[in-house]
């Protein structure tokens, strides 16, 4: 028996025993999808990551062109050297030039590649970082609802299996809740910024 069909079952066991012994053992499910999506430090967190991403992209965008306009400048270059009436030395002088250029060109290449891979990584490291602190937040007021409630066991019900089968296959609605939690986690947000729980 797989590992995922003998924890969806251990679930199911557990739901079904909470139901009918549910003075005995109080269980709880969350969409913890939901509430990370919901919580409006999560959509803070996007539209800074956006901005983030928009000014790297601009930057990019800057050194691309600076990078297109030396290309081409070496290719004006190039077909200046071709030129029949050139002398010996000015063909010896614009292929130097152009030489030097190509170089140039190397170099920003390379520090473009640089620019882009430092980007892409500290965008990626702001990105778990926000995630982190959200989760944070969240897991500190889930324990909270947690032992105010007297909840013996909680389950996250957007959790899938290692393969990708629901881990809680069934729950009953009051079970869930997942809206308190969103309620408690939007209750200091800006006006504008707190959406509605599901």
């Amino acid at each position: 028996m797989s590992r995922s069909l003998i924890l969806s079952s251990l679930v199911a066991v557990l739901l079904t025993a909470a139901s009918t012994a549910h003075a005995q053992f109080k269980v709880g499910t969350v969409d913890m999808n939901l509430v990370f999506t919901s919580y409006y430090k999560t959509k803070d967190a996007e539209s800074k990551i956006n901005d983030a991403r928009g000014s790297a992209k601009k930057d990019l965008d800057s050194r691309l062109e600076v990078l297109k306009k030396s290309m081409d400048e070496i290719n004006t270059r190039g077909k200046d050297i071709e030129k029949p009436e050139l002398s010996k030395e000015a063909k010896a002088d614009k292929t130097k030039l152009r030489d030097e250029k190509v170089q140039e060109a190397r170099n920003l290449d390379r520090e473009i590649a640089d620019f882009r891979t430092t980007k892409e990584n500290q965008l990626k490291e702001q990105f778990v970082r926000m995630r982190k602190d959200i989760i944070d937040d969240i897991m500190k007021i889930m324990q909270g609802k947690i032992k105010s409630a007297g909840y013996d066991m909680v389950f996250d019900k957007s959790g899938l299996s290692m393969g990708q089968i629901p881990v809680v296959l069934y729950s009953r609605g009051d079970l869930d809740f997942s809206k308190e939690l969103i309620e408690e986690l939007n209750k200091n947000a800006p006006k504008a910024a707190a959406p509605a729980a599901q």
